[in-house]
């Protein structure tokens, strides 16, 4: 290769034609107009004509000319000796007179309006390759493809493959050294003293303070939260939080971040000091941010817990106390069935009830029934009446701590939240209690903290500030400056004048228009037309049944039935699975390196290169190692350098990371699209979400409970994403289990694959209006499987259309209104989640206001009303839609299964304490997953290939019903051996088995 970012792959295509063009390339570029006609004709001879003619094409596809013009299709001069009526054959004469086409060049470039790469076209390239990596931290590869367009645009022959590629490498590096000097230009004396100090090993101590300090808190309770708390101050007294990173690309911080975040101190220490202050000045300040985000998720589960806690001894409490209350309860029913009395004079009933049943045990009961029965609908008052000694231990440095602000509904909490920090303050001049803030204070808590007119019950009151507190961080209402998760997104939305330089981009990117008249009418027809055809079918749909409960008219689906698979598909099953090769999945990962070139994605972290001896070994033996959660003890091997337990300890932590994961797992993905096979069974615009839960039997705050999956202990969910050609293309690390369909939107924005899904499928997951309205607004069809039914509004936005039986199911009128006043502030959020300015797991917090709807969160959940109401009619309408759905979602739990058999090792748990460490032993594991599906599709194809050409029947809809997701023949157990054969090695496909072996057929009996 002529530069080391510079793949094979890259190299071989620059400037060459890689195939046949299409008929519409072949329309588009190689076309001759009558201004090209005259041009081509000026040449006295016909292979004079149909070379120039070829060149021609050539520039304005290529955008440079061939070293060999024999390399050129024969499409391509068969189509232009066509247009010119020439023997095609004439090429070759032009081909061999070099001086006759230098010429020509010349003066095609001049016809065509070109400009030779010179010095000063490679002046205006450096300047642009200086303003994108401004912008992001694209790797060399991109970069190169990038510039290529980037010629080809501006009409400028493209230079030497390796000009291009050395210019890159020069420019990167330039600015690189420039970006780490300005970095830390910016930095005082007294603050390059302190980032160095990080790095310092003090006497007597095992770690220095940068590994203490990226060390996150790994359990949940007080004294933990006191300790993270401690942590952000200590981060703080490193003193460069307050320096100005905002014109930094977060892609370019995120680099260095990460280097930090895996490497050891002292390999920091021997950085360049320039890259070693940007790197270190970067890196505290995220630091900040993510210690910020641990001590908020340590206090929500610890108030959490204390609630949890505390409602436990109250049922306990209460059952203790139940005898009491039943016999206070009994005295008092005596005493009403005196007031009741019709027979007892109205002016004898006191003391006929003091001469029964004794003044002194009406009142001792009236007292039980006030202390044991509790009048309050929310029981968190009860609950948390005894943490008051609890909180008061991290409370004074949390609010001191953490910086808060909110929303406007927020604000009374704010106040609540300020005077209790100011009572905590040392010194006089304390606020009075009777002067602090009430109007946060709901109902349930009212009797408690203020329990007299005037009085103030200040454990309460603190109580309830932080219980407030809780729910408003969930509900988005709270923000938190320098977080990660929690701080303001309504700042990250392009505002101003940066949404007015994008908005007709992202207008076309959506395909959305800026006048709201024409999105509506076009809306209303659809539901229009989905009503009506619903109505019309409605009599013949034996799925289908309109009912009315309650003066409620209902729609109610019959369960599907259950489609059999046919005697032919089978037996096409059992005839392809008989044929796979039995492998081991160590050699099956090297062998799909060998096509893909799977390890070459995995680039150091420092310096982005990949060049050591067998590194392709080494990353396959981590990736198996996490996937089958082994560990790398069981795949190292002292006599092979590539698998010792040092090397391949180092190449874990130096290349196999979530972004190099994500790119090699793109390979794969597209590989896969690449495959005849895989597109029998779909496109890639079709794709489902569901997760893969994982119990984490380990000390970690980045686990969630939920006794249904994980039981007694904590867990996470993994949240992937399969496509129709049952890969995986993403993937979501989520604590417990999932409550929000937002993480599919995320997983859709965030994916790096060519794979361009716009349909989505997936299980309820709390599907909301807002929901089916942000999906609508990109461009994407959410289909989740319903379970609810016949609780569904239908909508609709022509009042007076009738559409029959369906009038009363479909009576709720839309606003409109309410959309086209929002319109261009709906496609200003829709642009921003396009772009990456805002997150989609945390967009919520930009549509809510006081803990209800914005105005711009009612006009998206209108929105998505209309959408929804389309999904649910066609649902209701098309069998074939349901069935859709089903298969596309059974798709995804095959892959389930298959993960699980991978990930075998300590008994299926996840034992990861950080969620880094999560992410990339998950990641890994769906990319090993996909390496299983590529493989068996090549092999699957071959051995459809062979049936076919031994005569036996091979239908197309049964091909359509294959499944890649196969593992009886991987083994994956107690053998792990890297090599591969020299033919495969090169290349070359394995035999399939035969049929008719003994081994063959009793495998085929188990299957």
């Amino acid at each position: 290769m002529p530069v080391e970012f510079l793949t094979d792959e890259q190299a071989a295509r620059y400037g060459r034609y890689q195939g046949d063009p299409t008929p519409e390339q072949l329309t588009q570029f190689f076309f001759l107009s009558e201004a090209d006609l005259r041009l081509v004709t000026e040449r006295r001879r016909p292979e004079n004509e149909l070379g120039f003619a070829v060149q021609l094409g050539t520039l304005r596809f290529l955008g440079t000319f061939l070293q060999n013009p024999l390399d050129t299709p024969s499409v391509v001069v068969t189509h232009l000796a066509q247009q010119l009526r020439v023997e095609p054959g004439e090429f070759r004469k032009y081909a061999v007179r070099a001086a006759t086409r230098h010429s020509h060049r010349q003066a095609i470039i001049a016809a065509l309006d070109y400009r030779d790469f010179d010095g000063f076209q490679a002046f205006r390239l450096t300047r642009w390759i200086y303003a994108q990596l401004a912008l992001s931290a694209s790797r060399p590869s991109v970069l190169f493809d990038l510039a290529t367009a980037r010629l080809i645009e501006q009409r400028i022959v493209l230079p030497g493959v390796t000009v291009l590629a050395r210019l890159i490498a020069r420019v990167r590096e330039r600015f690189t050294a420039r970006t780490f000097e300005g970095l830390s230009q910016r930095l005082n004396p007294a603050q390059k003293a302190a980032l160095g100090a990080l790095l310092v090993l003090p006497e007597n101590d095992w770690q220095t303070p940068l590994e203490r300090l990226r060390t996150p808190p790994t359990h949940i309770s007080t004294s933990a939260l006191y300790q993270a708390i401690h942590r952000i101050e200590q981060i703080r007294a490193v003193g460069v939080g307050t320096v100005d990173l905002s014109d930094v690309p977060e892609s370019r911080q995120a680099v260095l971040v990460r280097h930090a975040l895996t490497v050891r101190a002292q390999l920091i220490e021997r950085l360049g000091e320039d890259r070693r202050l940007a790197t270190l000045l970067v890196f505290v300040q995220h630091l900040e941010r993510t210690a910020t985000d641990d001590v908020l998720d340590m206090f929500g589960s610890v108030m959490n817990d204390l609630a949890l806690r505390g409602e436990a001894n109250r049922r306990r409490e209460r059952l203790r106390s139940l005898q009491d209350l039943d016999q206070a309860a009994l005295l008092l029913r005596e005493a009403v069935a005196v007031l009741l009395d019709p027979d007892v004079p109205p002016e004898q009933v006191r003391s006929l009830a003091f001469e029964r049943l004794g003044e002194a045990s009406l009142r001792a009961a009236t007292l039980t029934v006030q202390e044991l029965a509790s009048p309050d609908d929310d029981p968190a008052p009860e609950a948390l009446s005894g943490a008051y000694a609890t909180v008061r231990r991290f409370l004074r440095s949390f609010l001191l701590t953490v910086p808060l602000s909110g929303t406007a509904g927020a604000k009374p909490l704010l106040d609540a939240l300020g005077f209790l920090k100011r009572m905590d303050e040392p010194g006089g001049g304390k606020p009075k209690w009777t002067a602090a803030p009430r109007d946060f204070v709901t109902k349930p808590w009212e009797r408690r903290v203020f329990p007299q007119k005037d009085e103030v019950d200040h454990q309460a009151y603190t109580l309830c500030a932080l219980d407030r507190l809780g729910q408003a961080l969930k509900r988005r209402e709270v923000f938190v400056e320098r977080s990660e998760r929690h701080g303001d997104p309504r700042a990250e939305l392009l505002q101003g004048t940066a949404w007015e330089d994008v908005r007709d981009d992202v207008c076309r990117a959506l395909n959305r228009s800026l006048e709201v008249r024409g999105e509506l009418d076009m809306w209303r027809l659809e539901l229009d037309s989905a009503y009506r055809e619903v109505e019309q079918h409605l009599a013949q749909n034996q799925s289908l049944t309109l009912t009315v409960q309650d003066g409620q008219p209902q729609l109610r689906l019959t369960a599907p039935e259950v489609l059999d698979d046919p005697p032919s598909l089978t037996k096409l099953r059992a005839q392809v699975a008989a044929r796979l090769p039995v492998i081991d999945l160590a050699e099956l990962l090297m062998e799909v390196h060998a096509f893909t070139g799977l390890a070459d994605a995995f680039t150091h972290v420092a310096d982005g290169k990949s060049r050591v001896s067998d590194l392709p070994l080494s990353v396959c033996a981590v990736l198996l190692a996490q996937a089958c959660n082994i560990g790398l003890k069981a795949v190292a091997r002292p006599d092979v350098p590539a698998l010792t337990l040092s090397r391949l300890s180092w190449v874990g932590q130096n290349y196999v990371r979530a972004d190099t994961i994500t790119a090699a797992n793109a390979r794969l993905v597209n590989a896969q699209d690449d495959l005849p096979l895989a597109r029998a069974w779909g496109g890639g615009e079709v794709a489902s979400a569901d997760g893969l839960r994982f119990v984490v039997p380990v000390r970690t705050i980045h686990a969630g409970w939920n006794s249904k999956y994980f039981g007694a202990q904590r867990g996470v969910t993994y949240y992937n994403f399969t496509s129709d050609q049952f890969t995986g293309f993403h993937g979501i690390v989520i604590p417990g289990t999932l409550r929000d369909s937002l993480y599919i939107l995320a997983g859709l924005l965030e994916q790096q694959t060519r794979l361009n899904p716009r349909e989505i499928m997936a299980d309820t997951h709390g599907y909301s209006d807002v929901v089916f309205g942000l999906f609508a607004l990109l461009g994407y069809k959410f289909s989740p499987r319903l379970a609810d039914l016949p609780d569904q509004r239908f909508w609709r936005l022509d009042r007076e259309a009738d559409y029959g039986a369906l009038n009363d199911l479909g009576r709720h009128t839309l606003n409109e209104r309410l959309i086209a006043a929002h319109w261009e502030d709906m496609l200003r959020l829709a642009g921003s989640l396009k772009l990456g300015k805002v997150g989609a797991t945390s967009v919520m917090r930009t549509l809510q206001r006081g803990g209800s709807l914005s105005s711009l969160g009612r006009a998206v959940a209108e929105l998505g009303r209309i959408e929804k109401t389309l999904y649910l009619l066609n649902y209701v309408h098309d069998k074939a839609y349901r069935a859709r759905i089903l298969r596309q979602l059974n798709r995804g739990e095959q892959r389930h299964s298959v993960a699980r058999v991978v990930f075998h090792g300590h008994k299926g748990e996840l034992r990861q304490r950080y969620r880094e460490g999560m992410e990339d032993q998950l990641g890994a594991l769906g990319l090993v997953v996909n390496a299983i599906v590529l493989w068996n599709t090549r092999y699957l194809d071959v051995a459809l290939t062979e049936l076919r050409q031994a005569g036996e029947p091979v239908l197309e809809e049964d091909v359509a019903r294959l499944t890649p997701l196969l593992h009886e023949h991987v083994n994956m157990l107690g053998k792990y051996d890297f090599t591969l054969p020299e033919e495969i090695a090169q290349g070359q496909l394995r035999r399939l088995r035969d049929p008719n072996t003994l081994e063959a057929y009793l495998e085929q009996i188990e299957l």
